[in-house]
């Protein structure tokens, strides 16, 4: 018997579909299911919240880490799934309901077969960075699998952002903003940056502005164990987002400090992906 937790996309019928199948599925084969509140809560199943609610005045209970995490939509399901269980190293099966899906290998259909290999030992487990963002001088943390994005907030404005790399300053950024990417974010929102598909493999920070207003828009590979400090260095704040996710607005002199996180996102796979051949299914380039 295992623990799974199923993630839906919030928006596709046939995602909701496809989990009402699968928590069938598991029931019948004596596994426990969970699923994140929304996501019970959209498929009619608020029994299996996750986490549980304790009695009013208590709380919640101490809770184990799930044997497997099934994220059931597209790229955007799979980093909102490794987000919720990837600090209790949790693997994830990705189950392709969406569009680009660099994330995801399971088609639909083949979920619960996906499952019973997984619980079976025929799979493999594929680490992939993850990013920390800390603001400084704060408690306040993130992490994300693709990217941490810093962001001008007026329109029609830059923003500057010094940078420094383990405590030396580089320089200092006037752009749009500055995209501080994984590998597997390379092919996320740097790639419109124009910034360099790095295969997902790789341990590296990728650095990138955003519309830069100066000489120097080349971006970065750094050393995976490297800590990037960015400062807001004008009047003007930036947005800081992670994965989409909006983290924290930045006022001048406010910095953030992203290096590798210690937890990497576990993804299951049940057959060598060539990172290649993805590549040229999702850009077209089969038929050149």
């Amino acid at each position: 018997m295992g623990s799974v937790l199923v993630v839906v996309h919030q928006h596709r019928a046939e995602a909701a579909s496809l989990a009402r199948e699968l928590l069938e599925w598991l029931a019948d084969h004596g596994h426990v299911a969970s699923l994140p509140r929304d996501d019970a809560l959209l498929l009619g199943h608020p029994e299996l919240c996750w986490p549980a609610p304790g009695a009013p005045g208590e709380r919640p209970p101490e809770r184990e880490p799930f044997d497997v995490a099934v994220s059931i939509g597209g790229d955007g399901t799979m980093l909102r799934t490794v987000e919720l269980v990837a600090a209790d190293d949790v693997p994830v099966i990705g189950v392709h309901v969406g569009q680009l899906g660099y994330l995801v290998e399971v088609e639909p259909g083949d979920h619960r077969d996906a499952v019973a290999r997984f619980f079976a030992g025929e799979h493999r487990i594929e680490n992939r960075m993850r990013l920390e963002a800390r603001i400084e001088g704060s408690g306040l943390s993130g992490c994300a699998l693709n990217e941490a994005v810093l962001e001008k907030t007026p329109l029609g404005h830059t923003v500057r952002l010094r940078v420094s790399v383990d405590g030396s300053y580089f320089t200092t950024y006037t752009a749009d903003g500055l995209i501080i990417a994984t590998p597997t974010g390379s092919t996320a929102y740097a790639l419109s940056a124009r910034a360099p598909i790095v295969a997902p493999g790789h341990r590296a920070i990728v650095l990138t502005p955003v519309a830069p207003h100066m000489l120097f828009d080349r971006t970065l590979v750094l050393e995976p164990d490297s800590e990037v400090r960015i400062e807001v260095a004008s009047y003007r704040p930036a947005k800081l987002f992670l994965d989409g996710r909006d983290l924290v607005t930045l006022e001048e002199g406010e910095a953030v400090l992203c290096t590798a996180s210690s937890h990497p996102a576990r993804l299951v796979t049940f057959q060598p992906r060539d990172f290649l051949q993805i590549l040229k299914s999702k850009f077209g380039l089969n038929d050149r």
